[in-house]
């Protein structure tokens, strides 16, 4: 699976470098089986926020994209979309990705979820079925959150610093120390077909769509 996520960020044309941060040598070893970068980091970090903030700051880079490792069908053009509003905006802190939410998908809490303002900006994030509708009013839009962000890395650094937040604890999502510090966190809607590997079922869906998607471009079409 990393040799996709991999591939997918190197084919993202706003990318300049990329480098899997990881402290499983198992992980590091498969990477640089494939010619891939690897970064060995320490153990005891709490998040991936943590984890990545150890790489950059040994990094001479203004702008940081953290990649999931369980994102292996994310679209390159979808991190060029994230990365954007951040090289046209200096008050955009980090980006995200949303997509939209599969009604199917509304109480699944493996499916993080997230509202957003009028401009776009991330207003809270959550595994649970938002908007509440009320009976007889129009149904705003719902979203699914991607898991890709960009930081600007004095940003990135920063988090890194601070502890744990309550709605962070609560949710289990690290994003939300952003949002509880009051950092702008701007998200992109993209047409996604990105699916997060989070339990064995979604690991078989995964490789069902990869396995449709390498066999359709074996077709030939008239």
């Amino acid at each position: 699976m990393i040799a996709h996520v991999y591939e997918r960020a190197s084919d993202a044309r706003l990318v300049d470098a990329v480098v899997v941060a990881t402290d499983d040598s198992r992980i590091a070893e498969a990477v640089s089986a494939f010619g891939g970068t690897a970064v060995m980091t320490r153990a005891d970090h709490p998040s991936g926020t943590d984890r990545l903030a150890e790489v950059a700051a040994h990094l001479d880079a203004e702008l940081i994209v953290n990649l999931q490792g369980d994102e292996p069908m994310l679209d390159p053009a979808s991190v060029d979309a994230a990365i954007a509003p951040l090289l046209a905006d200096p008050s955009v802190a980090m980006g995200t990705l949303r997509t939209p939410l599969a009604p199917e998908d509304a109480d699944n809490p493996n499916v993080v979820k997230v509202v957003v303002n009028l401009a776009g900006d991330a207003l809270y994030f959550t595994r649970s079925a938002v908007p509440y509708v009320r009976p007889g009013q129009p149904a705003p839009a719902a979203w699914r959150h991607l898991g890709l962000y960009v930081y600007r890395r004095e940003t990135l650094l920063r988090l890194a610093q601070l502890a744990p937040t309550p709605l962070e604890q609560a949710e289990g999502l690290e994003q939300l120390r952003a949002l509880e510090h009051g950092i702008r966190l701007h998200t992109v809607a993209v047409a996604s077909t990105s699916l997060s590997v989070d339990t064995p079922d979604d690991l078989a869906r995964v490789r069902m769509l990869m396995a449709d998607s390498t066999q359709e471009r074996m077709i030939p079409h008239a």
